[in-house]
């Protein structure tokens, strides 16, 4: 769940601060019980979301969430930047063709 919040302060500083009027354009949730969970939304001013999460390992010492997803939002230089990530028990593993590489 920590994932999940961190992802959201992203892609808040991320945006634009010059568009305090954006509205959500589609906010889907769709939480599947205690085996996963899916959310997707997009606002006006071009950030969107999208996310899967699943239990995997249950009922073992290994149980974990693993995540899967990608945002995306406008740069004040008018390109998008998309990152799409896994999160497990391996750690949040992003990329993105902005993103610097080991």
């Amino acid at each position: 769940m920590k994932v999940v919040i961190l992802l959201f302060v992203a892609v808040a500083f991320a945006a634009p601060q010059y568009d305090r009027d954006a509205v959500v354009l589609r906010n889907d949730f769709d939480n599947i019980g205690v085996d996963g969970y899916n959310y997707a939304y997009e606002t006006s001013n071009r950030i969107s979301a999208q996310e899967q999460g699943q239990l995997v390992n249950p009922g073992t010492d290994n149980e974990a969430i693993a995540v899967r997803g990608q945002y995306s939002y406008l740069g004040p230089d008018g390109v998008t930047y998309t990152v799409t990530y896994i999160a497990d028990e391996n750690g949040f593993q992003p990329q993105g063709a902005h993103l610097p590489r080991a």
